[in-house]
């Protein structure tokens, strides 16, 4: 396994929209085990591929808090939803920010599983949001999206200067092994 280098906000490839995943693959595997090693490294509690420049709709998420529940959505759609739930959203791409989001409460989300089984589930509140905030980074969206333009200003603000005072840059995402979309 590897860990992944997370793009951060404002990089532009976050705005690439994901493609289907047409076949579960041992190397599809592979990627979703390094998913959960950076993840959980990060930590974090869901990530989506193109979060590491892999531009497949394929999400991670685990939301207990001994890293013992794992959900793996290839190619998500959510067929339901229900209620609606304010919560403080986080990001691994937009460090250190938190802000409040609007997200249905409960969820009914279908998919491939990681052995390409097609899966019906159920989520509701924290494993709800989360899919839901994962799913829109494999439409090319983000959290910062449902927040105004100033409250987007200054977050892009705080991270230019963050990376200023630490003299860090995001660094490119090394390429491991053959994936024609990265």
């Amino acid at each position: 396994m590897a860990k992944l280098q997370i793009l951060e906000y404002p990089d532009p490839r976050l705005r690439t929209v994901a493609t289907p995943v047409t076949e579960v693959t041992d190397d599809t595997r592979e990627l979703i085990k390094d998913m959960f090693e950076t993840m959980y490294a990060a930590p974090g509690i869901g990530l989506a591929a193109t979060q590491v420049n892999v531009h497949q709709r394929i999400l991670v998420a685990d939301v207990s808090e001994d890293q013992s529940a794992p959900v793996v959505l290839i190619n998500p759609e959510i067929t339901e939803s229900e209620g609606d739930a304010w919560s403080d959203e986080g990001c691994l791409s937009v460090p250190d920010v938190y802000e409040k989001v609007a997200r249905a409460q409960q969820i009914r989300v279908r998919g491939l599983g990681i052995t390409g089984e097609p899966m019906d589930m159920e989520a509701e509140g924290l494993l709800a949001v989360c899919i839901q905030h994962e799913m829109d980074h494999l439409e090319g969206k983000l959290f910062v999206d449902y927040l105004s333009e100033l409250k987007r200003q200054r977050i892009r603000k705080k991270i230019e200067k963050a990376r200023k005072i630490t003299g860090s840059q995001p660094e490119p995402v090394p390429v491991s092994r053959d994936r024609s979309d990265q």
